[in-house]
């Protein structure tokens, strides 16, 4: 257990402290006067975390070179904490990102004023760092907990007798040989009892041995067989026991059903509601399992191993600039190297490659001719044009209000329904987003059609089955049904008849699942042009994975251009937005995020985090922009 962390600077000056316990002594002074003075604090290879022993304490430390900071912390020797080199370090990159301007105004207040009572007044107001500390000692905690219940750090190594090379050795066969004669011996008990035989045994058992009653027993059994039913006519037993589409009644569905469904949804990811009363889903910064707040747990981009983190990087991305451009004017040739380090650092977030290049140029262009006069400046220079570029790509330029297009239709569009389409790839999560799409409507009292028009897929129509079984299930409703033609049709026409019905219906919003394709796919595509030209539904989603890199690109541009030229309009539809699917596994590689905007000016209107109906979310564009600087 952790007993006292220390932030100092190295000429002493506690910025902020926390002790857990009483402690006997002071550990922290005795390793200044004993450790880091006669060795001299400021030397690079200080910068790794160090351990020293002083009494009953452990004492570890790591530093901060560039801001002459020094990261304490103090243990009981006894213990063993094995993560406490990556708190020194977590520790430190929090303390830095959020510190760092009123440390060096600081310093330069004490250089100035030589101490005393302007440097008194001057000092800043650490206290706030008391909650995120305690997130980052939790979340590496977790961290470590996590890896050591895996077995990828300080796990217990395996006995040799678990492993293969142990059955190599004649003990290993030896033992293998009983194991084989015991489960022998158990199969022949088992047999003994009644409980389970062998075929042969069992066929031995029919030929002799006083096998009388076994024939007399197969006699009647033969002669109890039926009579086989030859063409076309099937009995109504036959059909109530192929026909599991009653099931998917709500009035049916009994309370294991019901629980079974509700299963599926997590409580606590669910939205909120308005002063209007309309259902939104939650933002993509509140999933749960984030700590505190939504608190996230820096990464070490620099590897903790080159030392000083502010030589060159002390901020992340942004430190290079300060080294390359520190009191000078900005030019093309100074923006050059910087810039190339951006363009692979976006693409090491999953950015597309020319998208990264065209962004860089912009910031670039915005940057040049700009006298830079001190390293405050340039920071504040770089987090301005990166933040413009980014939030002007990734900021809605039409709506998102899904639930006012849907009640501006109904009501000045004849009571037509309100129709969305959901196009993408194979594999996805077309139809499993369509599901939670759906229970985001029903949240909002709509009344849902299900049009089943992948006819190309196996066991695509039963998926959509299952979903609204379960939806209605936790509705407790009719408000969700599913329209279906089976397989093998065209997906025009069941689009076109499934409209129909809905607004005869009096349904509010019709959901399109289609097929998936791959974009290089010629005939599917020409399908899928056909069903958007014949049915023109009012919204065209995209749905696509957070995983890719330049294949989001390459999806979202020929996709537009399959409906494009296979339209047979003079104003062919586009995409209109996008549902970023498995947001939930990419930590901190959101470029897909910014490719797929970037590329069709739409907005991300969706995010999927998960496997219930409740893990859908709404796109955090400054979150998405810290990541991406990060």
């Amino acid at each position: 257990m952790l007993d006292q962390f220390t932030i100092a600077t190295k000429g002493g000056v506690v910025l902020w402290d926390k002790k857990y316990t009483e402690m006997a002594g002071t550990p922290a002074n005795t390793l200044i006067q004993t450790e880091l003075i006669p060795a001299g604090g400021g030397e690079q290879q200080q910068t790794r975390a160090r351990r020293y022993t002083t009494g009953p304490y452990a004492v570890q430390w790591t530093f901060a070179n560039e801001l002459n900071v020094i990261f304490v912390a103090v243990y009981q020797k006894i213990l063993q904490l094995p993560y406490m080199d990556e708190l020194l370090r977590a520790v430190k990159r929090h303390f830095v990102r959020r510190f760092e301007d009123e440390i060096r105004a600081l310093g330069a207040t004490t250089t100035e004023a030589g101490g005393g009572a302007a440097m008194v007044a001057a000092f800043p107001d650490f206290g706030a760092f008391d909650e995120e500390f305690e997130n980052v000692w939790r979340a590496v905690e977790e961290r470590d907990r996590r890896e050591r219940a895996a077995g990828r750090v300080g796990g217990t190594p395996r006995r040799f007798e678990d492993t293969r090379k142990f059955q190599t050795t004649a003990k290993g066969a030896m033992a293998e040989m009983a194991e084989l004669a015991e489960a022998k011996d158990v199969a022949f008990s088992d047999a003994a009892s009644g409980r389970r035989q062998a075929p042969r045994m069992r066929a031995w058992s029919g030929r002799k041995g006083g096998g009388g009653g076994d024939a007399a027993g197969k006699k009647a059994k033969k002669g109890a067989k039926e009579n086989r039913v030859w063409g076309d006519r099937v009995t109504k037993e036959a059909m109530a026991a192929l026909d599991y589409g009653r099931s998917s009644d709500a009035a049916d569905s009994g309370p294991d059903e019901r629980a079974a469904a509700a299963a599926l949804v997590d409580e606590r990811a669910k939205g909120t509601r308005t002063a209007d009363g309309v259902y939104e889903v939650a933002d993509v910064a509140e999933r749960a399992g984030e700590g505190a707040a939504g608190f996230v747990l820096l990464d070490d981009e620099e590897g903790d191993d080159g030392g000083d983190r502010g030589s060159e990087s002390s901020s992340g991305l942004l430190g290079m600039f300060r080294s390359l451009t520190r009191g000078r004017v900005l030019t093309a040739e100074v923006l050059a190297e910087p810039m190339v380090r951006m363009r692979e650092h976006l693409a090491n977030k999953n950015v597309a490659a020319e998208i990264a290049d065209q962004i860089c140029q912009t910031v670039a262009k915005g940057m040049v001719g700009v006298r830079v006069g001190g390293l405050h400046s340039i920071r504040a220079l770089v987090e301005q044009h990166m933040e413009v570029a980014l939030t002007r790509i990734l900021t809605p330029v039409s709506s998102t209000d899904i639930i006012r297009d849907i009640d501006h239709t109904r009501t000045h569009g004849a009571r037509r329904p309100y129709t969305m389409a959901f196009v993408g790839v194979n594999g996805v999560g077309k139809s499993t987003n369509l599901s939670k799409v759906c229970y985001w409507l029903l949240q909002n009292n709509k009344r849902v059609l299900v049009a089943a028009c992948d006819t190309f897929r196996s066991g695509a129509v039963e998926q959509l089955r299952v979903h609204v079984r379960n939806l209605r299930a936790l509705a407790g409703s009719d408000n969700v049904e599913i329209f279906e033609r089976g397989y093998g049709k065209d997906s025009a026409a069941i689009a076109k008849d499934a409209i129909a019905f809905a607004a005869a219906s009096d349904f509010d919003v019709v959901l399109i699942d289609t097929a998936g394709r791959m974009q290089d796919n010629e005939p599917l595509m020409r399908a899928l042009a056909k069903l958007v030209s014949v049915n023109a539904p009012d919204k065209i989603l995209f749905v696509g994975e957070a995983l890719v890199g330049n294949e989001a690109v390459d999806q979202l541009l020929k996709f537009n251009q399959a409906l494009r030229d296979f339209s047979g309009q003079a104003n062919p539809r586009h995409i209109d937005a996008i549902i970023l699917t498995k947001f939930d596994t990419i930590d901190d590689r959101v470029g897909a995020a910014l490719s797929m905007t970037y590329t069709t000016g739409q907005p991300i209107v969706f995010v999927g985090t998960g496997q219930t109906y409740t893990d859908l979310r709404k796109m955090n564009v400054a979150q998405v922009i810290r990541a991406l600087l990060r």
